[in-house]
């Protein structure tokens, strides 16, 4: 008898599948890729680091260390500082193109930075938020969470109308890319509305509004979550996590190549150009010439 059955159990409960929204993301967007970058080791070597990538991550790096300062010294200029500290040189086409896109992350982060108010102290800055559902464990890293106040007569409050207001929780996420951001991404993003349940499990605080910060456009796009959303949202993660779980596993009991390419075929798409994966792709390259590492940068600027 084995151990199950004398537990009297038919078989050992499943453990839970462990995700981030970006893995759940990755299988949808390609599987093939989602393989390449989880599964197989070594991983295939990458391409060549995208320009719109350092950027990113030099503005997001910023950010949060301006946070991070005594309050007395979260100053415009030393959001600016930050961002020339740590600017990364990775997949700009010479010095002088890094120099410009530098010179233009330091406008964007000191005009953001212009906007808040170095005292409103955030929840949390680059926090990590898990939660758990009857299959996932999920948990992401926020940008930032703000706290906000309800009003006292907010309609979709709990119990009696509260004399006083009360504190909830904000998802606050930035983005720098060219593409100009509206309501729907902020309604549709599974990203943000893991983050929203993640963060109201971790600290224990209402958690429904979610904003993506446009820095270079400075737009707020905005959406008040309901409870149904956010259950919407998390049915839909277990979904896709059903799909690259029951794939893992078939891929760590063994594949030949063909039943690789069958279990985790190809999605061929426009994405394909900016696939750091795209040289181990015949599909691909043969449906979309890769981008140069910097052709992801704004070419107005």
């Amino acid at each position: 008898m084995t151990a199950p059955e004398q537990l009297g159990f038919e078989q050992m409960p499943r453990r839970l599948f462990r995700a981030t929204p970006t893995r759940l993301l990755g299988w949808l967007d390609c599987p093939r890729r989602y393989r390449f970058t989880y599964l197989d080791r070594p991983p295939p070597p990458k391409g060549p680091p995208w320009a719109h990538n350092s950027l990113g991550a030099a503005v997001h790096t910023a950010l949060a260390s301006w946070w991070r300062l005594p309050l007395e010294h979260r100053t415009v200029e030393a959001a600016g500082e930050l961002v020339e500290r740590g600017w990364l040189e990775d997949g700009f086409r010479d010095e002088a193109q890094s120099y410009r896109w530098r010179q233009h992350a330091r406008r964007l982060v000191e005009t953001y930075t212009t906007g808040l108010d170095p005292a409103d102290e955030p929840k949390g800055v680059e926090r990590t938020v898990a939660l758990t559902t009857s299959t996932l464990a999920l948990s992401g890293r926020v940008d930032r969470i703000d706290e906000r106040l309800i009003p006292a007569d907010d309609p979709d409050t709990d119990g009696p109308v509260r004399e006083v207001s009360a504190v909830e929780l904000v998802i606050v996420d930035y983005k720098t890319g060219r593409h100009v951001l509206d309501t729907d991404d902020a309604r549709t993003s599974l990203a943000l509305a893991v983050y929203a349940a993640a963060a109201a499990r971790t600290l224990r605080r209402r958690c429904r509004r979610v904003e993506l910060h446009h820095l270079p456009t400075g737009r707020v796009a905005s959406w008040e979550h309901s409870p149904e959303s956010i259950t919407r949202h998390l049915l839909r993660a277990e979904s896709i996590g059903e799909e690259a779980y029951a794939a893992e596993q078939a891929f760590r009991a063994g594949l030949d190549d063909a039943a690789k390419d069958r279990v985790f075929p190809p999605i061929v798409g426009s994405q394909c150009q900016w696939c750091d994966f795209a040289n181990h792709c015949p599909e691909g390259r043969r449906a979309y010439t890769s981008h140069r590492p910097w052709d992801g940068l704004d070419p107005e600027v």
